[in-house]
């Protein structure tokens, strides 16, 4: 013996002697006559449209009883434990329902997202308390003062090795060396001192030349934290190994997973203590860290766009041969 239901059709035809299980179909595309066939009995039985059809197929077919069955009503009765379904019962489209449900998760997903963004923007510049720049030169102390003007509160600390420049900027707020013109913020202050100057440092912007780079910084190993995210402002070649910056501050700190990111121009360092509009490029395989370095230095004088490079090795390479005419923004 054997139970079918099909859809759609407009009557119910069951054995009364056998005690069958129903089956759903929803086929809504099921012909208009199903061809039984059983042993010796052959018919054919019309099925109208739109209702549900019970048909058990045993081995002796007599007696079959027809019954009417709505398409609205289902062939199987529920069992006394279970629940009747609250859409059936309402007349609700579930479908319907399940899209507004989406629909109302995806929106509160999308006001999050740009709440937390818009929020991030500020949390870097928020949370930073202390920057490190390596190197009292010019494009250094440029940085310095950039970055101190981002905000009042943040310690910038600029770790020389001219004892005369480090007292020169902490008493008279000046680099006489290089912008002997200019004044540097208050929040700016010169040591000699490599412990303290790396203790508690959130950045580190590396302004030493490339060609001493790696003495320094093997120098000062003992005192960078592992975690501790290198800006690098030195640009071009090591002479006599060809390395460039984002090979030789891992060596050289003997810690190949040294968070780096490699600062380019487009600029010159006058153009950063004049506060003339300028523009640079960050570059880093880890783009949270790039983006992090843009919200940290960008200002309305001074745009960051962030490059995600295995190696940064093009920023570095390029960064001698841009020749850019940022008078073009001066509308900034």
């Amino acid at each position: 013996m054997a139970s079918i239901v099909l859809e759609p059709s407009s009557h119910s035809y069951s054995h009364p002697l056998h005690q069958t299980t129903t089956t759903t179909t929803t086929n809504p595309f099921f012909p208009p006559k199903f061809h039984f066939l059983n042993n010796n009995a052959s018919k054919f039985y019309p099925f109208p449209s739109k209702s549900t059809v019970f048909l058990t197929l045993s081995t002796s077919p007599n007696n079959i009883t027809h019954t009417h069955t709505p398409s609205c009503t289902r062939t199987d009765s529920p069992s006394p434990t279970q629940q009747p379904d609250p859409v059936m019962e309402t007349g609700l489209d579930p479908t319907r329902d399940r899209r507004r449900v989406v629909r109302v998760a995806w929106e509160k997903l999308v006001r999050w997202s740009r709440s937390w963004r818009s929020k991030s923007n500020t949390d870097v510049l928020q949370r930073t308390k202390k920057v490190v720049v390596l190197g009292g030169g010019s494009f250094g102390t440029a940085m310095a003062a950039h970055v101190a003007n981002r905000k009042d509160q943040l310690e910038v600390v600029m770790l020389v090795r001219d004892s005369q420049v480090c007292s020169s900027i902490n008493e008279t707020h000046c680099n006489r060396n290089y912008f002997p013109d200019h004044t540097l913020p208050e929040n700016v202050i010169a040591t000699t001192d490599a412990k303290s100057a790396l203790s508690d440092a959130d950045y580190c912007l590396h302004a030493v030349p490339v060609q001493f780079s790696a003495a320094f910084l093997e120098s000062v190993a003992d005192y960078v934290d592992p975690g501790l995210p290198f800006i690098s402002l030195s640009k071009g070649l090591e002479l006599n190994t060809l390395r460039m910056m984002a090979q030789i501050i891992p060596q050289a700190l003997r810690n190949p997973r040294q968070p780096f990111v490699a600062l380019s121009g487009p600029s010159f360092a006058l153009e950063l203590m004049n506060k003339l509009p300028t523009a640079m490029v960050v570059a880093s395989k880890d783009k949270k860290l790039a983006d992090a370095v843009q919200q940290l230095l960008a200002s309305n004088r001074l745009r960051i766009s962030t490059s995600r490079s295995r190696n940064s090795r093009g920023p570095q390479e390029c960064a001698g041969n841009s020749s850019w005419d940022c008078r073009r923004y001066e509308s900034w």
